[in-house]
């Protein structure tokens, strides 16, 4: 994984995977939860070496897939029907096992050439597959030297990453011939609203319906536009960031650590472009806050599949963050997450929700004004389960969301590293200019995901 290398993928076979056992016709309709989120595509990928010796084929490989993934179908039901508008506009999930659209293809070039760090050119639009139709796309791509990338693209509204998941060890279970070690459950019984609803405040402040949104503005740089890129971090540089973030009695995570000093970073650029202000979030999974207190609805929530889902976020003035010390900042992170970390957060989210239906609302800093200053939100990908994503020829080398999400603010998804314990990879969606003043300022921290790097952490392609 290098520079970059020019090559083609050509696509082989085209095809539709549905459950093995027929599925009685149903509708599901999406939680309040669900609804906050806009028709958006979330892709992931993972990168297999061929095994030593092995003589299987591809085509043996991409058989056992498909085969395991008509398995998994059957209790991931969701994932194989389609999304369609109810009486009043809104979505809903009608279960009809329409299917999964699977794709085969050849990748002309070596699984070491590919250019991870720029997915834009490495891996959008050539292995992660378009959604055309459905709730799940799927693609296993060939390499010349054997390797094989198995990517996936889903509708975020019927799944968030905690529910993807799920789907991605019970299908590679499948595929090993196990037993399903998490049933997914679908009881929109579990988030249902409260009667009478009991609405805070600070939710009007964190969501806004859509009709409210003031009209499309320019990006807040007309010459600049937002980019994906990944890095990877080790754990001595997150216990550092972590321990600088700690100082004064404070004990901080090292998601609100890292989070601090990408805030820092971005503040620099905000004030060389004239802002004042600058915001981030950080997205909250409520699954074990509404289970708090209930030991059988807790159970129920570990396994739920949907959105439970919350972005609080916080604004400073430039000037603060990029003067006052990383402790400062961190302290800053965790007292606006701090607001979101409760039961309570999420049933009044989910009465918010309720009151305003059928209009469609949004997070807020997903369309972050661009006048007000760059903004940008974190999502912990700490349990992305990228080492138990085995389909039977080896752990993943390599595994990443990829999410250019399509809102006016960026995108940060740290998640662990297969390669070496404590170590994060890191997907970033910012803005270009954003990108490269933290690649210059931040070296010694975040570095570019390269072959170079990866072999230093015993990281073989």
């Amino acid at each position: 994984m290098g520079a970059k290398v020019d090559f083609t993928v050509t696509v082989s076979k085209e095809e539709i995977v549905a459950a093995v056992l027929p599925l009685q016709q149903h509708w599901l309709p999406l939680s309040n939860l669900d609804l906050l989120l806009p028709p958006v595509d979330v892709g992931v990928f993972f990168c297999y070496k061929k095994p030593e010796g092995s003589i299987v084929s591809f085509t043996s490989m991409a058989s056992v897939l498909k085969k395991a993934m008509a398995q998994a179908l059957v209790s991931y039901y969701a994932f194989a029907g389609e999304v369609v508008a109810n009486t009043v506009g809104e979505p809903e999930l009608l279960c009809n096992n329409r299917g999964v659209d699977f794709v085969e293809a050849y990748a002309d070039v070596e699984l070491r050439d590919l250019d991870l760090h720029n997915p834009d050119e490495s891996i959008e639009g050539k292995f992660i597959p378009e959604k055309k139709h459905g709730v799940l796309s799927v693609q296993a791509t060939e390499f010349r030297c054997g390797g094989i990338v198995v990517a996936c693209t889903f509708d975020h509204r019927i799944a968030d990453a905690y529910s993807a998941n799920m789907f991605l060890v019970s299908w590679a279970e499948m595929a090993r011939s196990k037993a399903i070690s998490l049933v997914p459950s679908f009881r929109r019984s579990l988030v249902n609203p409260r009667r009478p609803g009991c609405i805070d405040p600070s939710l009007d402040h964190m969501y806004v319906p859509i009709s409210s949104l003031p009209p499309p503005k320019q990006h807040y740089q007309p010459t600049d536009h937002l980019i994906s890129r990944i890095y990877y971090i080790t754990s001595e540089q997150l216990d550092e960031l972590q321990s600088l973030a700690c100082t004064n009695g404070y004990k901080r995570t090292k998601l609100e650590s890292f989070s601090a000093f990408l805030w820092k970073m971005i503040a620099v650029l905000a004030a060389q472009d004239g802002f004042k202000s600058t915001k981030m979030g950080i997205v909250v999974d409520g699954r074990a806050r509404l289970g708090e207190g209930d030991e059988e609805k807790a159970s129920s929530m570990s396994c739920y599949f949907g959105n439970v889902l919350s972005i609080p976020f916080g604004g400073q003035r430039v000037s603060e963050l990029m003067e006052k010390p990383l402790w400062w900042v961190a302290n800053q992170v965790h007292d606006f997450l701090e607001q979101a970390v409760t039961k309570e957060h999420f049933l009044g989210l989910i009465d918010w929700v309720e009151a305003h239906r059928p209009e469609p609302a949004l997070a807020k800093i997903y369309s972050n004004g661009s006048e007000e200053g760059p903004a940008f939100v974190v999502s912990s990908g700490q349990r992305f389960p990228v080492s138990k994503v085995d389909f039977g020829w080896g752990k993943p080398l390599f595994g990443s969301y990829h999410f250019p999400w399509g809102g006016d603010s960026g995108y940060v998804m740290p998640m662990p590293s297969p390669a070496r314990e404590g170590d994060w990879v890191v997907y970033m969606h910012l803005f270009k200019r954003q990108v490269e003043l933290i690649e210059a300022e931040a070296s010694g921290v975040l570095r570019p995901l390269t072959s170079d790097y990866l072999e230093l952490s015993n990281y073989q392609l």
